[in-house]
């Protein structure tokens, strides 16, 4: 009888553990904050941004006029994907690995980014002017 209250009270426990990722919902809020913090650097330091992104994480570079450094500073330190996310282009991104580049004006080419676990998905959507939205 003991043994049986122990499982019981073991499967309960387990059952009520949550998920130690973030929800992907979470993580599209967090990677757009980043975006609209590029787009911000890109104004105030009147050079390109650009945020790349491939199927383990993303990182931010900047354009001196002459050649892209990768920053790895405070914001722009290279952040990975939680476990199990998917990341794929909506819209204009071609192959290899997805970019969304900033101007000096806070323009960029609109682009459409979805991260999806768990058959939840969000968009995460840059428009021409540099403004970012989540949609999901």
């Amino acid at each position: 009888m003991v043994v049986a209250i122990v499982g019981l009270a073991a499967g309960a426990v387990v059952l009520a553990v949550p998920d130690p990722r973030p929800p992907v919902g979470d993580e599209a809020e967090r990677f757009a904050a980043r975006l609209v913090r590029a787009r911000e650097e890109a104004l105030l330091t009147n050079r390109a941004i650009a945020v790349e992104m491939t199927a383990s994480g993303y990182d931010f570079s900047s354009f001196d006029g002459v050649r892209w450094t990768v920053l790895a500073d405070g914001p722009f330190s290279e952040e990975k994907w939680a476990e199990d996310t998917v990341v794929r282009s909506g819209g204009r991104l071609g192959s290899g690995p997805l970019q969304v580049v900033f101007d000096p004006t806070g323009a960029a080419e609109p682009a459409v980014v979805i991260l999806s676990r768990k058959g939840r998905e969000m968009t995460v959507a840059v428009d021409a002017a540099g403004e970012v939205r989540i949609d999901g």
